[in-house]
């Protein structure tokens, strides 16, 4: 039983290491090619990889099925290509603590228990000493804050909808939705940047090593995990994403931390730990209304 409960546990916390450490590499390209082509790169690359892996083509899609698939395609594609115009502009640290809003509104909204409000205010106290607050507001590129809240917005959406769509297709589901990302935002992002350079030969590697650690392994992992957490668990669990955020951009991009910052992360992990320890012993997901 407690191999079922931290199982897809560890498969969230694998997922945000590659994340991270996919979105710092992003950032190096962002000056070379722009981040919507880096974008538009990174899903094109990555829909390729999954398709290989899970060969969705061999699934059998219902008439009910479509409409989750394609807003959770879409939440998927509009989280990418809003958090990566984040990054152009604010720091990785900075950008995912805002981001993270839109899984903490889904913790929030589906929370039914007095413990979990508990570690939802942890988690608020911890965001609200993480976030530039007061002079140092100031500092940061208001289009690049509304991104960042933007990018929130489509990853509660892609919560609700992977979990929906994921419902019949386990983690095939991602192809699909990674498929219809792309569709929607490759275009885009080859309208802003020179197809040649985005699909040079300097280029493509790195673009490779992005799509594998920031869509490929990662989604996978998530739409497994989605599958046996609840909404409020997962949405809740996910606040350990600006921790990974923090300590990614000390290793890669040698950004620093202060004693508040690290003060915030502190509450940050306590409420993961908690949810994770006090979770219902149950692998079906719930319903989200």
């Amino acid at each position: 039983a407690k191999l079922q409960v931290f199982y897809p546990v560890l498969l969230l916390l694998l997922s945000m290491l590659s994340i991270q450490s996919g979105a710092s590499l992003a950032k190096s390209l962002f000056p070379v090619i722009g981040a919507p082509a880096v974008t538009a790169l990174r899903l094109f690359l990555g829909t390729l990889i999954l398709f290989f892996i899970f060969k969705p083509w061999r699934l059998s899609f219902s008439r009910s099925a479509i409409k989750p698939l394609f807003l959770y395609g879409l939440s998927l594609g509009a989280m990418n290509y809003l958090f990566y115009l984040a990054l152009e502009t604010i720091p990785l640290g900075i950008a995912v603590a805002l981001e993270f809003t839109g899984p903490l509104a889904v913790a929030m909204f589906s929370s039914r228990r007095a413990i979990d409000f508990l570690w939802i205010i942890l988690v608020i106290a911890g965001l609200g000493l993480l976030l530039p607050i007061g002079d140092n507001i100031h500092g940061l590129d208001p289009l690049g804050i509304l991104y960042a809240l933007g990018a929130g917005v489509g990853w509660a959406l892609y919560i609700v909808f992977g979990q929906r769509a994921g419902k019949g297709y386990g983690a095939a589901t991602v192809s699909i939705g990674s498929l219809i990302a792309a569709f929607i935002f490759f275009p885009i992002g080859m309208l802003q940047s020179s197809p040649e350079l985005v699909f040079s030969w300097s280029i493509l590697p790195i673009g490779l090593a992005i799509a594998i650690l920031s869509t490929a392994f990662p989604y996978t992992l998530e739409m497994i995990a989605l599958t046996r957490l609840p909404a409020k668990t997962f949405g809740t669990l996910m606040s350990l994403e600006p921790c990974m955020g923090a300590f990614i951009g000390i290793i890669f991009l040698h950004e620093h931390l202060t004693l508040i910052q690290w003060v915030a992360l502190a509450f940050i992990v306590l409420a993961s730990i908690g949810s994770t320890a006090t979770m219902k012993r149950k692998t079906k997901i719930e319903k989200v209304e």
